[in-house]
This record gives structure tokens, C-alpha cells and sequence, in this order.
């Protein structure tokens, strides 16, 4: 079975865990890392020969539209990210709409094709901001991967679908959504395959997880990485230890691990994998159980 292969192109400083201690108005006094990690990706997928969906922060896009554009030649889909890698739930849906055409129209600047695919920064839609389904829908966007079924302190939707759906919307209309992967342990959705997850597990965990995905449960599963997670050599930040821990933990391990996903499993971007014919929830909160 094919699965989604994806990446969230940001920088180490750009993460919801470091936002108390780093103002977006100091982010160009940081060195950026993020050109050099993500063509480390772009190689090992390449070595590999697999595409994936690439969600670029317009922040990226617009100081390095050239990385953007080789993405594309190599071979691979780009998706958005938003701009300014804002939570949704900390502002308004003016907010929200706003920071998305930035994000929006600095990637197509520098793709030089149309976007019609969206992760939320930290999968900041929740319970309380499903109205962001409408405003992409609305901006143009037809896919989604930024409702993550867990329990989580900084996101997640625990009762949300965990393989691929389509998410109704008011008008008879529909977003198709692809959650990040889960397994049900006791009745709870653990996540695998992706971020900390995927650093913080053994890789035999991992791999189980997404076999028992594609063979007992049939459904594709999803893999997600961010460029950071391959450079153990990046700055420090000096936050809280929660923070530290989550960012840092294991990142020595990411690129053996990856290369050895690549290996294991078939891959392709999330908009080849999403399976057709599936029909749509009854309504936004239908979809949540």
C-alpha cells in the first residue's frame, strides 16, 4: 500500500514550542538552517526515488523562493503552511484568513503554481476553530492535514476521523481531510509516524504501527517530518525543559530512522494517496465522532 509522505518546511526557530521566547520580530537576527536541511531531505527522498507533499511556511517561501521552485523540479508536491506560523486558535478567522493569503500567495510566487493544499502550523484546528475548514475552502484549498485525532496540551481533536475523510462544509461542500497516523491502544489514539513520535519511538514500534495501518486495518498511513529533525547540530534555545526535550530528544536518530521508513514502506504526496470515492460527513461536528 502507497502512503502519504509529507514535510512541514520551517525553521528551528519557527516551532510553537519555542514562540515564548522568540519573537517573530527577531526571527531574522536567528541563522537560518533550513535551505541546507531541507535539500538533505530533498536527497535521501531522492536516493530513494519517492515524492512527497512539502506544506512551505510563506515565511520560507519568500526569502528562499529558489528552494521552492527545486522542490517542484525534484519531483515532489507543495502545500502551504501558512505564513507566519501563527496557532489559529490564538487569533480571529480574519487573522487566520489573512496570515493564509500571505502564506498562500508567497509559495505560488515561488512555485509558480497553484496551491491547493494546507497543514495548519502545530495542527491548530480544533474543536474551537473548525470555522478554518470554510476560509480554505473559500481561499481555494481542497485538502487539509491539520486535524490530529489525540489528546494533546497544545492541539488535537481526540474524536476526529483517523484515516482519510471528507470533511462536509455549509452548501453541500467538502474539504478532503488526511489525519496524521494513529493506533488505538485501550481505546486511546496513540500518534506514530511523524515529529517527536517518530524520534521518540524505536523504530520497530514505528514500523509496526504502520504495517498493522496498511495490513490489518487496510487504510494508507502518514509520515511527517520537519527539516530541523535532521540537524543535531542546530543552535540551542534556551526555553523551558518541556519545551527543550520535545524539540531536541533524539534528533541524532532522525535520518537513520528515515532512511530506514523510506526503505520499508511505498510513499507518495498526500494528494495521490487520498482514496477516492469516500463520501462525507453529515457536518463539521459529525465528523468529530
Amino acid at each position: 500500500m502507497i502512503n502519504a509522505l509529507t514535510v512541514d518546511v520551517e525553521d528551528y526557530f519557527h516551532v510553537h514550542a519555542f514562540a515564548r521566547v522568540i519573537d517573530p520580530k527577531d526571527w531574522e537576527r536567528y541563522p537560518s538552517r533550513v535551505e541546507e536541511n531541507t535539500y538533505r531531505l530533498l536527497q535521501l527522498f531522492g536516493e530513494r526515488g519517492v515524492a512527497a507533499t512539502f506544506f512551505v511556511l510563506g515565511w520560507v517561501a519568500k526569502r528562499f523562493p529558489k528552494l521552492v521552485s527545486q522542490i517542484l523540479s525534484a519531483g515532489h508536491s507543495v502545500g502551504c503552511h501558512g505564513f507566519a506560523h501563527k496557532v489559529i486558535y490564538a487569533g480571529t478567522p480574519d487573522d487566520f484568513r489573512r496570515d493564509l493569503r500571505l502564506g498562500k500567495k508567497a509559495v505560488e510566487d515561488a512555485a509558480g503554481v497553484a496551491v491547493q493544499s494546507y497543514r495548519a502550523p502545530s495542527y491548530s484546528i480544533t474543536s474551537q476553530t473548525l470555522w478554518a475548514l470554510e476560509i480554505l475552502l473559500e481561499e481555494g484549498f481542497n485538502y487539509d492535514s491539520s486535524i490530529f485525532p489525540i489528546i494533546h496540551d497544545n492541539y488535537g481533536l481526540p474524536n476526529a476521523p483517523r484515516f482519510p475523510y471528507l470533511h462536509s462544509l455549509t452548501g453541500e461542500r467538502f474539504i478532503r481531510e488526511f489525519p496524521p497516523s494513529t493506533v488505538r491502544f485501550f481505546g486511546i489514539n496513540c500518534p506514530v509516524g511523524g515529529g517527536g513520535y517518530f524520534r521518540f519511538w524505536p523504530y520497530q514500534l514505528t514500523a509496526w504501527a504502520l504495517h498493522h495501518i496498511n495490513q490489518i486495518e487496510g487504510q494508507p498511513a502518514m509520515a511527517y517530518f520537519h527539516p530541523w529533525e535532521l540537524d543535531p547540530g542546530q543552535p540551542r534555545i534556551p526555553a523551558g525543559w518541556r519545551s527543550r526535550f520535545r524539540h531536541y530528544h533524539n534528533l541524532e536518530s532522525t535520518e537513520a530512522k528515515c532512511r530506514r521508513l523510506l526503505q520499508d514502506f511505498s510513499w507518495a504526496p498526500l494528494e495521490r494517496v487520498f482514496p477516492p470515492g469516500l463520501r462525507a460527513a453529515q457536518s463539521p461536528e459529525a465528523a468529530c465522532h
